[in-house]
């Protein structure tokens, strides 16, 4: 089913200007389009509608150690509520971390790197962000997998 996230803003990249009221296609684990909700709505017209509050970018990398948890399960989803959808294999050295990030479909990278942009074709992975730069939503590979509450 074609996920339609909108947002106030939206950032293909974390450094390119907000669109405002923008919108990403999500069909399966790739986006289908970038635009305005309404450009989209009317491409669209069947698909589900996520609305969110704040600013929908692209995923982040996880670049340091992984926050202390009980579980690499755990360890992996502390990740997810910072917006980030990759780790770096050098915080990740054991098979039961790679293991967790795997099953939760995050991406364990040979070296960080900045996220890639929001377009057609890439996999979905974005964030959404308050002003504040609090984490609102993860959704990795088409799969929302964190949400505040």
């Amino acid at each position: 089913m074609l996920t339609l996230h909108a947002a106030d803003a939206l950032r293909v990249t974390w450094e390119a200007e907000p669109v405002a009221d923008g919108a990403v296609a999500v069909e399966g684990d790739r986006i289908a389009a970038v635009g305005t909700l309404a450009e989209l709505t009317a491409r669209y017209p069947a698909a589900r509608v996520r609305r969110w509050s704040g600013t929908l970018g692209p995923g982040l990398t996880h670049e340091g150690p992984l926050p202390d948890a009980p579980s690499p399960r755990e360890r992996i989803h502390e990740v997810l509520k910072r917006g980030a959808v990759a780790v770096t294999a050098a915080h990740t050295p054991t098979p039961d971390l790679r293991a967790a990030a795997t099953r939760s479909g995050v991406t364990v990278l040979p070296a960080a790197r900045p996220p890639l942009p929001l377009a057609p074709g890439h996999r979905a992975d974005l964030t959404v962000r308050t002003a504040e730069g609090e984490c609102q939503a993860t959704i990795c590979a088409g799969r929302l997998l964190h949400r505040r509450r």
